[in-house]
């Protein structure tokens, strides 16, 4: 609003209540500013109802101002970086898949069963997946790769045995695998074919 426009709504705002008024009452005209009547002015055509003098309306009865930088957006901006459940649980299997560290698209479920059903001791708590690929059937657990030999990874080989051969299996191939790590998933023992009569894993001598 310009200077002139602000000038003429104060003489026409002063008009029913300035001199005129006070000459008819004998009471002296009621002081107006630029900036109530610019104030009122501004509440009025915004449709709000003005408290006299105040130059700014009541706030509706219930609402509450919310602060755009606030703890409402805060709120918001965390929500957003929540991820979605599904896409938590894909990446949970994903990371499982990659380091035989819990269920997988590759476990053999029916090879588990008989693992949980069958034993429930110390050396079965120590089983992270089990997956066969053809003949060959991988125990992986959460041993370090200090465990080659170590007699719970030669009892879950034997039992690994034991199951191959209630499934008819001539010719099994075991591995008993440790936890991942810079080496992937190292051999704690295995056996590898009806020739191979001891899950002891064999180290090559060094020259």
């Amino acid at each position: 609003m310009g200077a002139g426009a602000l000038t003429a709504g104060v003489i026409a705002y002063a008009g029913p209540f300035g001199e005129a008024a006070g000459q008819a009452t004998g009471r002296p005209a009621p002081v107006v500013t630029p900036q109530v009547l610019l104030g009122e002015l501004t509440a009025a055509a915004a449709g709000s109802p003005v408290k006299a003098g105040t130059g700014t309306g009541p706030a509706p009865a219930g609402a509450a101002a919310k602060d755009p930088g606030g703890t409402e957006t805060a709120k918001q901006e965390n929500k957003d970086k929540k991820p979605a459940a599904g896409k938590t649980d894909r990446k949970s299997r994903e990371k499982a898949a990659i380091k035989a560290s819990g269920p997988s698209e590759y476990t053999d479920e029916r090879a588990v069963a008989y693992f949980t059903t069958r034993w429930q001791d110390e050396a079965t708590e120590r089983i992270t997946d089990i997956r066969t690929v053809g003949r060959y059937l991988r125990i992986y657990t959460d041993l370090p790769e200090s465990a080659d030999n170590s007699k719970t990874a030669l009892k879950l080989c034997e039992r690994g045995l034991e199951y191959l051969a209630e499934l008819g299996e001539t010719n099994p191939v075991v591995f008993v695998q440790a936890k991942y790590g810079g080496n992937g998933n190292p051999v704690l023992a295995n056996v590898l074919g009806p020739e191979d009569d001891d899950c002891r894993v064999t180290h090559p001598k060094p020259r």
